[in-house]
């Protein structure tokens, strides 16, 4: 959409300068805004890749981890951090005391790691200086014990064993499963232990220890310890700062159809759940921020004249020797029917159709192109 900016619309502030925040400044723009835009960033640093975080930067220097420099013409305010939203005044309020004034916000404040102490022994990796710190520290090759048997865990194992260390995963249960499906998670876990990674299945887990001496107690007793202890069990929302607004429910701010929490402000990331097929729903993946921010800048410059929200889940992720994506709903359940490729290893693309109708279309070490891959989960008329 071209043309410019309504009147109303003279001032817009994004709080967050990840992807979610980066898109939706350069998507208002693209929409015909013209007025004053003002990015907000709590980290000193440009907008990066966060996925590169667990995977390519923990092992390469060199690897091109920061974004293209914005071309929005935003004024950037950087170790800035929001503390306060006044949707009566219209104003957000920052930690050195600013207020800045605005006719439309976007809040992308994004998510942090949830952790399982707050010993300083419990490392996570969520912004570009913990990464870096890692990596680092991963050049003595210490020994290394990973708590979390996800993808984001699977990940930084990988990079791990890469980098020469020794490395045991602990996992609630099988890694993988609950993300990808048995089948996926076969294969990755596979691939893991046949690289030398030891995988603990186990149920809960805490924390314990005191400062410089901290270690895993497993529920039957057991008890591990290693040089690195590297925990990746999920994520929290940032949503302190809007406490007051009404806007939080369960920890997450909701939205519509067209990513807007009320009229003038939206909200996009790993901080909004919006709507699914199956619900009202946080996604935290990169993809997702992608589109749920391109809806909202949208939405704020043209309101319902922009169309909703149209989301299909898109995954991916890279460890132990192979890259995966995935279109579609996971996980999946079942064995898949291969389009290309066989069981047993090579390059494949398969599918899963699922109860309600839908398909999901995976990728393994296949370089199909993305929009051929959302194809394959279209269901022929």
């Amino acid at each position: 959409m071209s043309g410019r900016t309504s009147g109303a619309l003279k001032r817009v502030v994004v709080v967050g300068n990840g992807i979610s925040g980066l898109t939706a400044a350069h998507t208002l723009r693209e929409a015909g805004f013209d007025g004053e835009l003002t990015v907000v960033g709590d980290e000193v640093h440009p907008a990066y890749s966060r996925p590169a975080l667990s995977k390519a930067l923990l092992l390469d220097g060199d690897s091109p981890h920061l974004l293209p420099p914005p071309t929005h013409g935003a004024r950037e305010l950087l170790g800035a951090r929001a503390t306060g939203l006044d949707t009566g005044r219209r104003l957000i309020t920052l930690d050195d005391g600013t207020a800045l004034p605005y006719d439309g916000a976007v809040l992308a404040t994004g998510s942090r790691a949830r952790r399982l102490s707050d010993l300083p022994d419990e490392v996570t990796v969520r912004a570009l200086d913990d990464a870096l710190a890692l990596r680092r520290r991963l050049a003595q090759r210490p020994s290394v014990l990973v708590v979390g048997g996800g993808p984001l865990g699977m990940e930084m194992a990988s990079a791990c064993l890469a980098a020469g260390c020794r490395v045991t995963l602990v996992s609630r249960g099988k890694p993988l499963t609950g993300r990808l499906g048995p089948h996926l998670a076969h294969v990755l876990t596979a691939a893991a232990r046949e690289r030398g990674l030891t995988v603990i299945e186990t149920g809960r887990v805490r924390v314990e220890g005191r400062a410089g001496d901290a270690r895993i107690a497993l529920g039957d007793g057991t008890v591990l310890r290693a040089e690195v202890l590297l925990t990746a069990v999920g994520d929290v929302p940032n949503t302190e700062w809007l406490t007051r607004t009404g806007l939080v429910v369960d920890g997450a701010v909701p939205v519509g159809t067209r990513c807007l929490a009320r009229p003038g402000v939206a909200a996009a990331g790993d901080l909004a759940a919006f709507p699914t097929s199956r619900g009202l729903r946080r996604v935290p993946l990169w993809s997702s921020a992608i589109d749920q921010a391109k809806a909202a800048a949208r939405a704020l410059v043209h309101g319902d004249g922009t169309p909703p929200l149209s989301f299909q889940p898109y995954f991916w992720t890279e460890q132990f020797g192979h890259t995966l994506k995935a279109v579609g709903h996971l996980p999946a359940a079942g064995e898949p029917v291969y389009a290309a490729g066989k069981p047993g290893g090579g390059p494949a693309l398969m599918t899963w159709r699922r109860d309600d109708g839908s398909t999901t279309a995976v990728a393994l070490d296949h370089r199909i192109p993305i929009p051929r891959l959302r194809r394959m989960t279209r269901t022929p008329a």
